[in-house]
């Protein structure tokens, strides 16, 4: 018998169970259920559109704004839910933690599992609804999903960075609350890139170097129209283009080690 294989089998079998009830509690008591996975990210987007689109005006030089609006809004939806959700699941899980020795990354990543899920879902909608306000279809979607595996990643590390931090520092949830809703405004979501490029370059330079920047403005110009400004057709160092995946990868590299490391005090802190 092959013993890494057994214990592969039975960390994968177990992250596929954690996955499965954590979606299923998510929404457990719920009168609607499942449907709020599809209903929170488009209520926030019709609120967003009515009051940026019809009452401000905000977008009217950008093709299929509304499509547009959906997609920001559905990545930053599963980004927020991702890595909230992520940094709260070794405390969330305190009780399986101190009852069963098992890899402790399996708990942070079946939670996110579980927003990728209602991501994968929320996509759906975002591609039906591009369809119907008349974008048309072309190979440049098949590279959505290496955008969203880039955000997933990013989502990942800032999950295992803070999450470990967490588990001693229980402030560290709520101050990622406060700086998630700053970021929102550091993130071309409700305004176009274009208005800050109109004011000030350099402004609209730094914007892009954002990880979640760069993602979604990609997955704005592969999905829905090759007019988006992005950080590979707006910067013209070849160095500089490169900064958000080097941030991605640097978060990514740098929460897997710091959680690896405190993960064997887990079980004697949650």
């Amino acid at each position: 018998m092959n013993i890494p294989n057994v214990f592969y089998r039975k960390n994968r079998i177990l992250l596929k169970e954690l996955t499965k009830t954590d979606f299923k509690l998510r929404y457990q008591g719920s009168v609607l259920g499942y449907l709020w996975a599809l209903l929170r990210p488009l209520m926030m987007f019709a609120i967003l559109y009515v009051v940026f689109a019809k009452l401000l005006r905000f977008g009217g030089d950008i093709p299929h704004y509304p499509v547009y609006l959906l997609a920001g809004t559905t990545l930053w939806s599963f980004f927020t839910e991702c890595t909230s959700q992520g940094i709260q699941a070794m405390l969330m899980r305190g009780e399986l933690i101190r009852k069963i020795s098992f890899p402790k990354y399996i708990v942070v990543a079946s939670t996110t599992f579980t927003a990728l899920i209602n991501l994968g879902i929320n996509l759906v909608v975002v591609v039906i609804f591009a369809l119907l306000n008349g974008v048309t279809p072309s190979l440049s979607w098949l590279l959505v999903p290496v955008f969203v595996l880039e955000l997933y990643l990013l989502a990942l590390g800032i999950s295992f960075l803070f999450g470990a931090i967490n588990v001693k520092y229980r402030d560290i949830a709520s101050i990622w609350d406060v700086l998630i809703q700053a970021l929102f405004y550091a993130v071309p979501i409700i305004y176009p890139i274009t208005m800050v490029a109109s004011t000030s370059q350099i402004a609209a330079k730094i914007l892009l170097l954002n990880p979640v920047a760069q993602i979604i403005q990609d997955v704005r110009y592969n999905l829905i129209t090759p007019e988006t400004i992005t950080t590979w057709n707006y910067l013209n160092n070849p160095i500089v283009m490169v900064v958000p995946i080097l941030i991605v990868i640097g978060v990514l590299i740098a929460g897997a080690a710091y959680f690896r490391k405190k993960s064997k005090f887990f079980a004697e802190e949650v």
